[in-house]
């Protein structure tokens, strides 16, 4: 009972901590479920205090985050070197396959996962913002905000698809 009215408490405020309060061994399996539970409420802030989950989540990100940085660089890469070297698939076709197994993993990976709408805020002008921060227990936590990923999807799906149709269609008018 206590849990249901601690969820609709930071519902209702739009944040959600994850405190770091050890009740026995299953301790950490009930951090990761609150953590779900904060996610799946689309909390506008995250704040996790153990260090393991938060280390853990932010590190998911991070991935997530080179995973597509490194699709829209080689994919506008490829594009950029299929113009400039007309007659030389060497650039080009490399940068187009590593763009779009970068946005597959991607789409793969982090396109059910509640984690892909959020980001770790590491200003700390950002973070002394927010009113909570003050009463903390854990030294340094992990600090998510939701963030719209609709732009992003479309952008590196966009940039991967056409570095492919650019490399493919290069290919067909070289070959006949």
């Amino acid at each position: 009972m206590q849990e249901e009215i601690v969820f609709r408490a930071l519902h209702s405020t739009n944040m959600a901590i994850i405190r770091e309060i050890y009740d026995g061994e299953y301790s950490s399996h009930c951090f990761s479920m609150e953590l779900e539970k904060a996610l799946e409420s689309c909390c506008s802030y995250i704040v996790i205090e153990p260090t393991q989950l938060g280390d853990e989540t932010a590190r998911w990100i991070t991935f997530g985050n080179y995973l597509h940085k490194t699709a829209v660089i080689s994919g506008v890469m490829s594009i950029v070197s299929g113009i400039a070297w007309s007659d030389n698939f060497t650039p080009q076709a490399p940068l187009s396959i590593v763009s779009t197994l970068c946005t597959g993993l991607y789409t793969a990976s982090w396109q059910f996962d509640h984690c892909v709408k959020y980001q770790v805020e590491r200003d700390p002008r950002k973070l002394a913002r927010l009113p909570i921060l003050g009463g903390l227990t854990a030294a340094s936590p992990v600090v998510l905000v939701r963030k719209d990923d609709t732009k992003r999807k479309v952008l590196h799906c966009t940039v991967s698809l056409a570095a492919a149709a650019f490399c493919l269609y290069r290919l067909y008018r070289k070959m006949k």
